[in-house]
């Protein structure tokens, strides 16, 4: 495990952090608990939270809060570097479908940055792109004007690209569709009912993907394409 960021912000999370130290690790998961919720989110509180249940060996609580870190914090190496750890003891051995490579790069790529770090990049590549086209209405030469000209599209197309990524993750960050399995032992069920038939096994830290709600049911999806209905109360969206 990364260690734990000491420096305090506020007394609330001085104290925190000292539980943390002593090892007192359940309380100290309260007062984080109680800082978010009272205090606002951040990244870091996310983090340390993560790292008190992983220490409780609260996998489920440990993933999700190290995934709502990254949710708000795609940079965040401490934050990715424990959440690896605490995948592996995940039971499940969910074998996730391959992505083609270029599609695993673009999306590899748009995680790197919130939406608002992809929409600041748009309008920073519009302005730049608005220069090229001034120089190039008002350049001296024909070499000039064609540079401007060229230098002006590849940043026009950078710009719609970051905004075109923006509204994705803007989306992801609103209307979150990924969920964590937080019960010990789930079965997944063909239809949004104990009656239904029992189609496979979900361990507790698995990550899913919610495809649509129905009541009390969820129907999700998992890594490997498949698909099946669990009950709202096993899982907890990221």
């Amino acid at each position: 495990m990364a260690s734990l960021p000491l420096t305090a912000q506020s007394d609330a999370i001085k104290y925190a952090n000292d539980l943390y130290a002593k090892g007192n690790f359940q309380a100290a998961a309260k007062q984080y608990e109680k800082i978010l919720q009272n205090e606002g989110v951040a990244p870091e509180l996310y983090y340390n939270l993560g790292n008190a249940y992983y220490k409780m060996n609260e996998i489920g609580l440990a993933i999700l809060n190290y995934e709502r870190a990254l949710k708000l914090s795609p940079r965040f190496e401490d934050a990715r570097f424990n959440l690896q750890l605490a995948q592996q003891k995940i039971v499940d051995n969910v074998n996730y479908n391959q992505q083609f490579f270029i599609q695993r790069w673009i999306t590899d790529l748009m995680h790197m940055f919130t939406s608002n770090q992809w929409f600041t990049a748009g309008y920073l590549f519009f302005l730049a792109a608005l220069i090229f086209a001034f120089l190039f209405a008002f350049g001296t030469s024909v070499r000039q004007r064609k540079n401007s000209f060229y230098t002006g599209i590849v940043l026009l197309l950078f710009a719609v690209t970051s905004l075109i990524f923006s509204g994705i993750r803007k989306n992801e960050e609103t209307n979150s569709l990924q969920a964590i399995i937080m019960s010990g032992v789930v079965t997944v069920k063909s239809s949004p009912d104990e009656s239904g038939t029992d189609l496979f096994q979900l361990h507790e830290g698995t990550k899913v993907t919610i495809k649509s709600v129905l009541g009390d049911w969820a129907e999700i999806k998992i890594g490997n394409g498949n698909v099946g209905w669990v009950e709202n109360k096993s899982i907890e969206k990221i």
